[in-house]
Parts: structure tokens; sequence; C-alpha cells
């Protein structure tokens, strides 16, 4: 692993990032930031993504939370910048057209929770620790925490987190829904593969539609909701994907998308 603050890998369409800072529990700093950023640049501008794989370097965190020693000495117009430059990054990741999984390992608090929160689902190890504990420190969430937790888990379950600063364990993530599944820390890896497999066998576009048609689809009536399925699902009809999807299908083989 090199010395950058995030290890990236692609391999046939799928990237996989690493936040690499272990020595600082993988915490968010300005630095770590604009690297994402960088790296968003590049995977925004390739046809060829299929997916996006999230997770910390070593085994004691995911992300354990914005950078503290950058923050401490911050003015209030120095920590909005620090927030928009998080919040800015962060919201371009969770608007990649592709599936975006948070592969959870250790801490996961503070910043790294709500990094988590913008990717499409997240799959915890069993040693992973969740928290918004910004209150213990005397702020608020600054990256997104306030709106995208109950969004996830519901405002009372939001406001119990982000009030209390309390952690919870795995089981109990996977129980309110911040988290999809929770699997021991040595079977993470094997999952990251497997899915990377199955992702990458999908119809790339019809992994994309689908990811839109929910995204998209939430922040509308249901009536527009309804019809912007039926506009997405039509419009997979109009290339060689469906065609060959279903002809595989009916010939009893797999597609070659």
């Amino acid at each position: 692993m090199n010395d950058a603050p995030i290890h990236l890998a692609i391999d046939a369409g799928i990237a996989r990032l690493t936040m690499n800072r272990p020595k600082a529990l993988n915490a968010l700093n300005s630095a770590l930031l604009s690297e994402l950023a960088s790296i968003l640049d590049d995977l925004e501008s390739r046809d060829d993504l299929r997916a996006v794989l999230i997770t910390g370097e070593g085994e004691k965190a995911f992300v354990a939370g914005a950078d503290i020693a950058e923050m401490r000495d911050k003015t209030p117009d120095e920590a909005r910048a620090f927030a928009s430059q998080a919040l800015t990054t962060i919201k371009r990741l969770e608007r990649l057209p592709v599936p975006v999984v948070a592969l959870v390992n250790g801490f996961c608090l503070g910043g790294g929770c709500e990094l988590a929160l913008a990717c499409d689902w997240a799959v915890a190890s069993d040693n992973a620790v969740f928290g918004q504990p910004e209150v213990l420190l005397g702020v608020i969430p600054g990256f997104g925490g306030t709106q995208r937790l109950p969004r996830r888990v519901g405002p009372a379950m939001a406001l119990d987190l982000v009030t209390t600063g309390r952690k919870i364990d795995a089981q109990e993530a996977l129980r309110i829904g911040l988290v999809n599944q929770v699997m021991f820390q040595a079977e993470l890896e094997q999952y990251a593969e497997t899915l990377a497999k199955q992702l990458g066998g999908n119809g790339p576009q019809a992994v994309r539609s689908a990811k839109q048609a929910v995204h998209d689809g939430m922040d509308q009536d249901l009536d527009s909701a309804l019809a912007l399925e039926t506009s997405l699902f039509a419009l997979s009809f109009a290339g060689s994907e469906q065609s060959e999807g279903m002809s595989a299908f009916l010939e009893k083989r797999k597609p070659s998308f």
C-alpha cells in the first residue's frame, strides 16, 4: 500500500477505494478529501465503471471520523469551508451512476458514518462500531449526518444517535437499518470479491437505470416516480443490452454484457 491518502484499484470496471491513513484511523482531513475529489474526476469520466467499493486500511477502522487535530483551531468560516469541501465531495460520491458499497471494518464514526451513509448500501464486519459522537466534542455532524441518517434509520433513531453521541455495534446497526449485512471480519474480503463478480456480470446500463430510478424517485410523489420508472424501463429496450440479456435467458446461457 503506497502513502497516498486513498488507494485506488480498478479491475473489470469495479473500483475499490481504500482510505489509507491507518495511523489516524483513516480520519478524513483536507488532503484525503482532495484526493477523493481527484479520484471522482476519474470515476465520473469512465464509461466502463460498474460499481465502487469503499473500505478502510487496517482492521481497526473504516473511517473513525473527521480529523480532530485539523479541526480544533478552525474559525467558523474555516469550519464552514471544511464542511463544504466534505459535503461537495461526498455528494459527488453519492451521485455516481453506479452502485457504491461501504465495506465497514472497525470504527465508523462521525465523518466515517456520514461517508457510509452516502453509499447505496453498507456491509459491516462483526467488529464495526457506528456513531455520530460530534456532540461529545461540542459540535454537530457537519458532513450530512443530520440529514442522511434520519432518511436511513428514521428521525427518532437519528435524533437518539446525534444528541447522545452514543456508539452502537454492528448488530444494532443492522437492526435499525443502518447496514444491510453483518459478517465476520475475515469474510468481508470474500464478500467484496463475490459482490464485484455479481455486479460486474449484470447489465451495466440496467444497473445504472435501477439506481437512478430509486434515487430520483425518492424525491418525487408516487405517480411521478412510477412514470420515471416506466420511462427508464422503456429506454432499456433501446440498446443491445436488453436483447442480449433476454436472448441469453431463452438460450439458457450466461449473457455477455
